[in-house]
């Protein structure tokens, strides 16, 4: 099999005790070929040191400053305008990959010519101590499942920028992951995990996941804005996707990571 390059999509805002890690993690991955592109937005910590002095050792990575704060769909839009590999490969900067991650994925999109792929993904808390829980998701991936409920993890997912080309991200201020993944099965109509854990997504307190009632509020702004639905409609898709968070998801959420 060739070593394709992929290109790694990062944006950072405030995140000096995480980017070590995130990047280590990058670094330390078997298959070699690829490019880490952050682009901060705007920090007002140590983050744009911390990356501006890692970058100057490992050329495979490059570091760029937003002008103004603007959110992370404006950075992650960068940093793909900037790419320049064949895979597109997303993770933020508090998250960690595990070392065959790319490797597994990438040979798994070659062997089986499917332009897009994801994975299983297990959750760390802040100090990146393991939480017994594992968030799989279907062994084949339907357009209509993903309409309802984002089973792919933002860390996890990659695309065949051959394929689909340069997905745009969108301005909406949130969700822009879910809103790419729709994209990309619009198109192909279905897809297939790699079906084991290979990321690891940190936990962290008063980040949007946690906040609740403000992801419901994002989920209907992508019913509304990018689906381009009316309100009636973009309610009736609320309600399917709340039967689904509360019924059906769990069901691939697992408390204990199988030995």
């Amino acid at each position: 099999m060739d070593a394709p390059l992929v290109s790694i999509i990062t944006p950072t805002y405030n995140s000096e005790a995480f980017i070590r890690q995130t990047i280590a993690s990058v670094q330390a991955q078997t298959h070699t070929n690829w490019e880490l592109i952050i682009v901060d937005d705007c920090s007002t910590d140590q983050t744009p040191s911390i990356v501006q002095s890692i970058a100057e050792t490992d050329g495979r990575i490059s570091f760029h400053q937003l002008a103004k704060n603007s959110g992370p769909g404006v950075a992650r839009n960068q940093a793909v305008e900037m790419s320049g590999g064949r895979y597109i490969a997303f993770l933020d900067s508090d998250d960690l990959w595990l070392p065959d991650k790319l490797e597994k994925q990438i040979g798994f999109m070659q062997a089986s010519g499917q332009p897009f792929t994801f994975s299983f993904y297990d959750c760390i808390d802040e100090s990146g101590n393991p939480i017994d829980k594992r968030i799989g998701a279907p062994l084949t991936l339907h357009y209509y499942q993903l309409f309802f409920c984002n089973f792919v993890g933002n860390l996890t997912g990659i695309y065949d920028a051959e394929f689909f080309g340069r997905i745009p991200i969108s301005g909406l201020r949130k969700r822009q992951d879910w809103m790419v993944w729709l994209t990309v099965l619009k198109k192909i109509k279905k897809a297939n995990p790699v079906p084991e854990p290979l990321a690891l997504y940190r936990v962290r307190q008063n980040s949007v996941s946690s906040n609740k009632i403000g992801l419901l509020e994002h989920n209907f702004a992508v019913y509304r804005h990018f689906h381009g639905l009316g309100v009636f409609a973009s309610l009736l898709c609320m309600a399917v996707f709340l039967f689904v968070q509360l019924l059906v998801k769990p069901f691939y959420v697992k408390t204990k990571p199988a030995k």
